[in-house]
């Protein structure tokens, strides 16, 4: 509730939600979609709107001088002394980010920002998009969504990772169309980005499968290979320097196709110090990062 509280007060600031958009780097719908949250969390309206203008009621008022006092305190958590606020800078990522890159990113933050605290949160890729579009965190390690991105967000690419068919180590031949054809298929979910990618592949090609189970977390889909349940279409990730021994991974060739892992956040002018900082030490951490950093 904190986020929308903050934006409930640069609403009462700036006298409209899409001022207080500008101001706080957030669309005009995420401001709303705020205020709306806050305002079903309270059980009452805080608003008399009169064409553009969002003017506070009596209740609205009661509120923002609560809300001061609530950010403030809440800024305050975890300083070291009175009146020194901390900056807490929240991420989210994916689980295969939280194994690579971040924890390096998080160290080497903490030794340049010794003052700032920061918050992980995991998440699919669509889910963490819409919290960096809300404003509810500053940044995202997702994968690349499969459409354009609003335009106050940015995308700073961090790795691109092919995808391969993986199958039991004992499992004969090298055909990956032949072995995708005869064996059980373990389907990457296709809630997620990366699954996506997946059935579009298949869909592409006019390759049919015997669907057996279908999961998101790719270590478990890697079990379930070894386990002999099936084969996969998995991306090697940055953190997958080499494969189990139970599994063995088969190049798609001419076939090959990526998954692109990046970040997703606001122009840096809208990020804190330390969120900017953090930005700057992922992409430096990052073995692809073909593109500059966005401003």
């Amino acid at each position: 509730m904190i986020r929308e509280l903050k934006t409930l007060v640069a609403v009462a600031r700036e006298g409209t939600f899409a001022a207080a958009g500008d101001k706080i780097g957030l669309t005009q719908a995420a401001v709303s979609a705020q205020m709306q949250r806050l305002q079903d969390e309270l059980g009452f309206p805080l608003f008399d709107r009169a064409g553009r203008s969002a003017r506070l009621n009596k209740m609205g008022h009661q509120i923002l001088v609560q809300a001061q006092e609530l950010i403030r305190l809440y800024d305050n958590l975890g300083s070291t002394t009175a009146g020194d606020p901390a900056t807490v800078v929240n991420i989210g990522a994916i689980a295969s980010v939280q194994r690579s890159l971040l924890p390096d990113a998080l160290a080497a933050l903490h030794r340049q920002c010794p003052g700032c605290r920061t918050r992980v949160l995991p998440g699919l890729s669509m889910a963490l998009l819409n919290m960096v579009d809300a404003g509810e965190i500053d940044m995202a390690a997702i994968i690349r969504p499969p459409f354009a991105l609003q335009s106050d967000l940015r995308w700073t690419t961090l790795a691109r990772e092919p995808f391969r068919l993986i199958v039991p180590r004992d499992t004969k031949g090298d055909d990956w169309m032949e072995l995708l054809s005869q064996h059980p298929f373990v389907r990457y979910d296709r809630v997620s980005f990366g699954g996506r990618q997946v059935d579009r592949f298949l869909r592409k090609l006019h390759l049919p499968v015997q669907e057996v189970c279908e999961v998101d977390e790719l270590d478990a889909i890697v079990k379930l290979v070894a386990n002999r349940v099936g084969v996969a279409l998995l991306p090697q990730t940055a953190a997958q320097k080499r494969w189990p021994a139970a599994v063995r991974a088969i190049d798609l060739g001419a076939h090959t196709f990526h998954r692109d892992i990046g970040l997703v956040h606001r122009t840096q002018a809208n990020l804190s110090a330390p969120a900017r900082t953090l930005v700057q030490l992922i992409s430096d951490l990052a073995p692809d990062s073909p593109e500059p950093l966005a401003q």
